[in-house]
């Protein structure tokens, strides 16, 4: 089968298509109950009028609070649903009642205590689990790691500190300045697990010591301690020993090629964060380095293991178990983050990759892009307009939140209050804009007046609808006496303002096909191409 990636709640994806026990190794990054909203960073895109970035959409929200869902997460939990959970996590949710009240924190954890126990779940007898969090809660999670995994013949195995930040840090008058992630790792089997020894460079000033060099490396003498007679006897025929009168044992040459590198402990410091300028970095605003994923993936899983990651972000971890040729299942409730992957994997490994994935969640027909459309669930509030702008864009359009002035925005006009997207492409002097407005209630030929006036405010020559129910023929009419539009880049005139419907994107596979200039993510590395084919994944 093929490698899936799933889009939608990943409690209920966990629950009704993960089976037992069929993931080797699982890695999340979840929220951290940092009570801040993380932004998109899009690509080096100003906009002309203003001489300033466009927006600076929500990612993903790591607010809490204690509503509908965590009363149903709790009540869950205390009446064991489907019997996932274990009498010391019962009882430490409840103790947690007493201790924390019904609050943000006490939210944050049900949410994470359902999933982790589905996780439990999920994972081979011989499977592994590590949980990416910071100190802002990372005690209390400890503690339902501890429950659920010690107490069912699992084990506490790390504590990984990784120093993710190395350049200087602004100093802090109240308390120390805080330098470090945690990843809690954790095993299902405390006696039966897989694990390889991973090892870092050597530092600078240790490889000095092999200061000589012959036909196979870089090498120096090494006293040998204790050895065997053949052992001698073959060094002294491959001239690599070496004996002093003065010395009480003999030398041999140690190859630096030879030595693995050092091991690595639990402090991880020689990794580091991904900064502005990264070549890696893509926009995700809590992007983990490939390097922490590929370590992670290596030392816990071989070739062709499943691995699943349920927080799926920017999808660096099924990106590296990709290159790793290992099997992969991803999972994340935004389709922001669906479609940065899609575009992530199709950058690393071409085109064709795309084939070779399961989509599951995604709108296939009119009927689900309604359900999606008539979603009532505030966490996913925008899905639709997101969905159909990033499809219809093929990823390549910028979603407006409509948030007005926040912190990380300056005041908005109030067109920009007022359309749901926008892609740039090149002008005869300067990059165009298109305005994207998606539409999914009743509309009409105001609608169309109502985006010609946006196109006015925002001085964009091209204005695009995209409509959930079929075009009347009023609107027809307004939007072609808006007129064509046509620069010395474009082999025909288009209309200024075009209509687009969900079926036409859906089943015509219809997408935007003005040549996009100025890409709004970056582009990833490419990657070594893998044979997929060869892959089998039983679910």
């Amino acid at each position: 089968m093929k490698n899936k990636l799933f889009y939608g709640d990943n409690l209920e994806v966990l629950r009704r298509y993960i089976k037992d026990e069929s993931v080797d190794l699982c890695y999340i990054d979840p929220p951290f109950n940092s009570k801040r909203n993380y932004s998109q960073i899009y690509n080096n895109i100003v906009d002309n009028c203003r001489g300033e970035r466009p927006f600076t959409p929500t990612a993903f929200v790591d607010t809490w609070t204690w509503d509908d869902y965590a009363n149903q997460g709790l009540k869950e939990i205390q009446e064991n649903y489907l019997g996932h959970f274990t009498s010391q996590t019962i009882d430490l949710i409840n103790g947690l009642i007493a201790v924390l009240k019904k609050g943000e924190l006490l939210a944050y954890l049900v949410a994470m205590t359902l999933r982790i126990a589905e996780i439990h779940r999920v994972l081979k007898p011989t499977g592994s689990f590590y949980l990416h969090c910071d100190p802002n809660a990372s005690h209390y999670l400890k503690l339902v790691l501890d429950s659920i995994f010690c107490s069912q013949g699992g084990d506490y195995k790390n504590e990984l500190i990784w120093k993710r930040r190395t350049n200087t840090v602004k100093a802090i008058t109240k308390s120390f300045s805080r330098l470090n992630d945690v990843i809690y790792f954790y095993v299902k089997s405390a006696k039966n697990y897989y694990f390889e020894i991973q090892y870092e460079d050597y530092p600078t000033e240790y490889i000095k010591r092999f200061k000589y060099q012959d036909e196979y490396g870089q090498y120096r003498w090494q006293v040998m301690a204790t050895y065997s007679q053949e052992r001698l006897e073959q060094l002294k025929k491959e001239n690599k020993v070496r004996f002093s009168p003065t010395a009480k044992y003999p030398e041999f040459k140690q190859y630096l090629h030879e030595l693995k590198g050092i091991p690595v402990t639990n402090l991880w410091t020689d990794i580091d964060m991904l900064n502005s300028q990264s070549r890696e970095r893509l926009g995700y605003p809590t992007q983990k380095p490939e390097a922490l994923l590929e370590r992670i993936i290596k030392a816990s899983s071989q070739e062709n293991d499943v691995i699943l990651d349920a927080f799926l972000g920017g999808g660096t971890t099924i990106s590296i178990a990709q290159r790793l040729k290992r099997q992969w299942i991803g999972i994340d409730l935004t389709y922001r983050s669906i479609g940065i992957t899609l575009k992530r994997l199709q950058d690393s490994f071409g085109q064709e990759i795309l084939d070779k994935i399961q989509l599951s969640g995604i709108p296939k027909d009119v009927e689900s892009a309604k359900l999606l459309a008539e979603k009532k669930d505030d966490r996913t509030r925008k899905e639709f307009e997101t969905w159909a702008i990033l499809t219809y864009s093929n990823n390549c359009a910028i979603i407006n939140d409509k948030k007005g002035k926040t912190p990380l925005n300056p005041p908005l006009v109030s067109g920009r209050e007022r359309f749901d997207g926008i892609a740039y492409f090149q002008g005869e002097k300067s990059q165009e804009k298109i305005i994207l407005q998606v539409k999914s209630g009743k509309v009409g030929a105001k609608d169309i007046r109502d985006l010609q006036g946006v196109l006015t405010l925002e001085n964009a020559p091209l204005g695009i609808l995209i409509m959930l129910q079929n075009p009347t023929k009023d609107m027809i009419k307004t939007a072609k006496s808006a007129g064509i539009y046509q620069n010395k880049y474009m082999s025909q005139p288009l209309d200024k303002i075009q209509i687009v419907t969900i079926e036409e994107i859906l089943e015509q596979q219809k997408r935007l096909d003005i040549k996009l200039t100025f890409e709004v993510l970056k582009s990833a590395p490419q990657q070594q191409q893998i044979n997929t084919n060869q892959m089998k994944l039983e679910l």
